[in-house]
């Protein structure tokens, strides 16, 4: 029995890869840059950066475990978005270090994360709404709405974890923005809630030693709102594009692309007998 499940992993994994013979030329090209990257930081001693590399190498596994596992046909599109997001976060941001080089990079990663998540979301709603086991019919405009609040949800619970990171292990996940303008109440001579604004801050002083940031240092809360905005805008974006998919029957090109559905298992019978 062992042998036989083996045969038709091997047999299901073959027939994935000849239908998706692009895709599989990108994933093995991104696995190959991973790879190179783990090599070259394990003998540089970063075993930290190693750990990532292995933790993608991981991640970059998921798509086809679950076409493969649980018969999901996940659009080629979303696949390659999600390998390359995958890759952007984890090799070029962190290990590469683009999140600092280039300051849109971390900016662009939560805006195409709010999109996907959106996708994702509405994606598992929309197969249950589909199942032959459940009855209930949501309307479009519910599964838009479902979509929205779990890509809200995944970008919360992310700035959850930066900041638990940044508090507990004293990382900087939540990057810090210079200000040359603040405003709180805390600096009120009388205790009274009413802000003092203080305007064209040059410069700030630590312990009798200038920072040389030309500005006050924010430590965080810009960061988190910036990027929990721009997934908003990426939740909104796909949760129209679903909305209109599900109002329309199943039309439209975009929408197709990342939106993933049940295989004809008649068609997975036939190419494991092939």
């Amino acid at each position: 029995m062992k042998k036989n499940k083996k045969v038709s992993l091997t047999r299901k994994l073959s027939n994935h890869i000849k239908e998706h013979k692009k895709l599989f030329a990108i994933y093995v090209v991104l696995r190959i840059l991973v790879v190179e990257t783990m090599i070259f930081q394990f003998f540089n001693g970063n075993y930290e950066n190693v750990f990532l590399c292995l933790l993608t190498l991981f991640l970059f596994t998921i798509p086809s475990f679950i076409e493969v596992n649980f018969h999901i046909d996940v659009p080629d599109t979303l696949e390659v978005i999600v390998l390359l997001f995958i890759f952007s976060a984890e090799i070029l941001g962190e290990i590469r270090e683009y999140y600092i080089a280039f300051p849109f990079w971390d900016t662009m990663l939560h805006t195409i994360n709010g999109f996907l998540a959106a996708a994702i979301g509405f994606s598992l709603v929309d197969l249950l709404n589909r199942h032959d086991k459940f009855s209930f019919k949501l309307s479009p405009i519910y599964l838009a709405i479902c979509a929205f609040c779990f890509s809200m949800t995944i970008g919360v619970l992310w700035e959850f974890f930066e900041f638990g990171m940044d508090f507990l292990f004293k990382t900087d996940m939540q990057k810090d923005t210079v200000l040359n303008c603040i405003s709180t109440v805390s600096l009120h001579p009388n205790g009274k809630n009413i802000p003092i604004i203080i305007d064209n801050i040059k410069s700030v002083t630590i312990n009798g030693k200038d920072l040389g940031l030309s500005g006050y240092l924010d430590i965080g809360l810009i960061d988190t709102m910036k990027d929990l905005f721009v997934n908003f805008i990426g939740a909104i974006v796909f949760s129209f594009i679903g909305y209109f998919y599900i109002k329309k029957r199943g039309e439209g090109k975009v929408a197709k692309r990342f939106i993933p559905k049940y295989m004809d298992i008649e068609e997975d019978v036939d190419s494991e007998n092939t």
